[in-house]
């Protein structure tokens, strides 16, 4: 399949991500706009992790599907939104990993964001109607685990 092309787009995507219990069965989603039109949406389920486990995991998730289906993604600016202050903040580098299990992920994260001109981290509110979405698809998807 080609890429698209969404070379002059303004691209956002919004992350978020789950666990029940923590550690617990977790899920890690995202969402990305250009434009404002969703081109993409996607959850995965990651097994037994923490809340930040997910978290971090749906950045890396998303940032990962840009690369390998937006031409020339290396190229473009992009506004990454979450609604987990401790991986915008740690991957901004305003607050350090403390956590060895957090550690590694946090490293595949920023080697991620590196490959793009530039990746804007915003910090949200999870009431924000993009994260709240992301945030139903994974909720529906660990419910449907249990049925």
């Amino acid at each position: 399949m080609p890429k698209l092309d969404m070379a002059n787009a303004k691209i956002d995507i919004y992350t978020d991500g789950a666990a029940r219990g923590n550690p617990g069965p977790s899920a890690s989603g995202f969402m990305v706009l250009a434009d404002g039109a969703i081109i993409h949406e996607e959850s995965a389920y990651n097994g037994r992790a923490t809340n930040n486990y997910a978290e971090y995991n749906a950045v890396i998730l998303a940032l990962e599907w840009c690369l390998g289906n937006l031409n020339e993604a290396e190229r473009m600016d992009m506004d990454l939104y979450s609604d987990s202050e401790l991986t915008i903040k740690q991957l901004s580098g305003r607050y350090k990993v403390k956590s060895s299990a957090l550690a590694p992920i946090n490293g595949k994260a920023l080697e991620l964001v590196h490959k793009f001109h530039s990746v804007k981290l915003n910090n949200v509110p999870r009431e924000n109607p993009n994260i709240s979405r992301v945030d139903m698809k994974l909720n529906i998807l660990l419910d449907n685990l249990k049925a």
